[in-house]
């Protein structure tokens, strides 16, 4: 039977403990401290690091390549996945591409093999499962003590953000490493574009407006072969309790920006959106939020899975000064309100491979910087910060969903959880497979 959505479905008020907001430094004119990565082209020598894969899809295979690019005496040495066909695909690549052989006892399979392979002889542990499962497998690799690598984002709902949190500070106690994966913070680029904006070259931050305007991302249609379950997470990417929804998934990286450069959460958001041409799933193909700040300042998030639209991924930054404008292909350039330009990022030609301005592919950059940070044994834990963007990309999928606005603070004392208790591939129990419908919860 499908279940009637009720308000508290989508914000789920109830007992869980409400917390404040968690600043990281204002940026924009202001004298507080911020962190700017090393940025090494590779990360120091050092005594080896095994790491295992948690979740062998596309970007979990290509996260552990990219750890093994990222500098010297690095290993993959274990993998884990619900499905074979999954591991054995990434078992064959890594010894293509890299000749790594993976033993057969490193090799787990099931809903516990994270557990598993957690439990084994690693150091780190690379995370890049679906986003619904990220912060039970945080939590169980920060209790055993393991430096973590884990995709973006980490998680769909407000307690599973909130528990992120939660371990992001036991992992910073426990002086573990964790970078997360929201590669513009590793791009020499943007990280340069922060660094002039965290010294005033556009002032005081008065607002700003991001997006990611794109195409439709794949989707799987369902086999006789495959248990609903299986289905599901095969095609995680477009239901909501797997992916968070495009605007969590995807969207999460903008988002991430604008935090990133003012240190600031959002009071309330207010948004809308719709369904128009997704295939599979349940979950929205376009969403526009308007996010308030308590000192009245406004964020504008856009993004879009359509195909045969106008595409747009990037980030403007309004200063009381100026104003910063940035995208992922190669536009960092600051302006002043006559149009001047102030600077602009020097890429250098692609025969410079020694320049100082060049960027690194940032899928490596990201797992250079935890490799500095553990060799080194100077902290980096990202988790807290990739959190509270996951959690701004919540409140606008919660507000677009009902219709109504919802604020910071309810998402702070939220007990929702989506998804289902119990894990088989089987039936799943819990999950409604209608789309949402604004106004009507």
């Amino acid at each position: 039977m499908e279940k009637k959505f009720t308000r508290r479905d989508f914000i789920g008020l109830g007992t869980a403990a409400a917390a404040g907001a968690f600043l990281i430094g204002c940026a924009g004119g202001s004298k507080t401290e911020v962190y700017i990565p090393p940025l090494l082209d590779a990360a120091p020598d050092g005594p080896e690091l095994k790491a295992g894969l948690v979740g062998c899809g596309g970007r979990g295979t290509g996260a552990a390549h990219n750890f093994l690019d990222a500098g010297p005496n690095l290993r993959i040495v274990a993998l884990a996945d619900v499905f074979q066909d999954r591991i054995d695909g990434t078992r064959q690549k890594l010894k293509d591409n890299k000749g790594v052989d993976i033993p057969d006892e490193n090799i787990y399979l099931g809903f516990d093999a994270y557990k598993r392979l957690i439990d084994s002889d690693v150091d780190i542990v690379i995370l890049a499962t679906p986003p619904f499962f990220r912060h039970m497998m945080f939590e169980y690799a920060v209790n055993a003590k393991k430096h973590v690598f884990m995709e973006k984002p980490v998680a769909v709902d407000p307690v599973g953000a909130r528990s992120i949190m939660a371990t992001a500070r036991k992992a910073e106690n426990l002086g573990l490493q964790v970078s997360t994966g929201t590669q513009r913070r590793h791009k020499r680029d943007y990280v340069e574009t922060f660094r002039r904006v965290s010294d005033g070259a556009i002032g005081d931050i008065t607002g700003g407006n991001v997006y990611w305007n794109g195409g439709q991302l794949w989707y799987r249609e369902p086999r006789p072969e495959w248990s609903e379950m299986e289905y599901m997470i095969r095609d995680w990417v477009n239901w909501t309790w797997l992916s968070g929804d495009h605007i969590v998934e995807q969207h999460v990286h903008n988002l991430d920006v604008f935090y990133w450069f003012t240190g600031m959460t959002p009071v309330s958001a207010l948004g809308f959106g719709s369904r128009q041409r997704r295939v599979t799933g349940n979950q929205f193909d376009n969403f526009s939020i308007d996010f308030t700040y308590e000192n009245g300042m406004h964020l504008h998030s856009m993004c879009r899975q359509i195909d045969g639209c106008a595409r747009k991924v990037a980030e403007t930054i309004r200063g009381s000064k100026g104003y910063a404008e940035m995208d992922n292909g190669g536009l960092q350039k600051l302006y002043d309100y006559n149009g001047n330009l102030i600077w602009e990022y020097e890429y250098p030609a692609e025969q410079e491979e020694d320049s100082r301005w060049k960027v690194k592919n940032p899928y490596v950059q990201e797992h250079t910087d935890l490799v500095t940070n553990i060799r080194n044994n100077t902290p980096l834990v990202e988790a807290e910060a990739t959190a509270i963007s996951t959690m701004m990309a919540i409140m606008g999928r919660i507000s677009s969903y009902t219709g109504k606005e919802v604020t910071w603070d309810e998402m702070m004392s939220s007990d929702l959880e989506i998804g289902p208790r119990q894990f088989a591939l089987g039936p799943v129990n819990g999950i409604s497979r209608e789309v949402p419908v604004p106004g009507t919860a």
